[in-house]
């Protein structure tokens, strides 16, 4: 159990390491992502070898970035983790669910513009956002 008494000052400082962990993989994904996405319109034009060199780059930061969430979950404590783990399951069903849904109103023509994976984004990330914050006040 990570919440003894007498190591919770090492516990703390182990959450507030990993955390500040998390937050460097998530930054440097972030900005990988923007280079793989802009940077074929801004910066190298149509060369594909290094769009792919870039696609790539981003997709083994991610893999750090998962590695750092892991290690980062596993760093809080039972109730944080519980608190963690049913927002993790509401954002895959939501996503799931209203990702395919919008999916299906794209292919079917009842929306006028195209079903984009970022909207699709932006809905999970606030859903695991409201889900924790709800989560958190539900168990106080």
């Amino acid at each position: 159990m990570n919440t003894t008494n007498s190591a919770s000052g090492g516990w703390q400082n182990n959450v507030k390491r990993q955390t500040v962990k998390l937050g460097y993989w998530t930054f440097a994904w972030l900005v990988s992502m923007a280079v793989a996405t802009f940077g074929p319109k801004s910066l190298w034009g149509s060369d594909g070898m290094i769009t792919v060199l870039a696609i790539g780059v981003n997709l083994l930061i991610g893999v750090g970035m998962i590695y750092a969430n892991k290690n980062h979950l596993k760093s809080l404590d039972e109730l944080q983790q519980k608190i963690h783990l049913e927002a993790m399951g509401l954002t895959l069903g939501v996503g799931l669910v209203v990702g395919l849904a919008y999916s299906n109103l794209d292919i079917a023509n009842i929306i006028a513009s195209d079903a984009e994976i970022s909207h699709l984004v932006i809905l999970m990330g606030l859903t695991y956002l409201g889900a924790v914050i709800f989560g958190t006040r539900k168990y106080r």
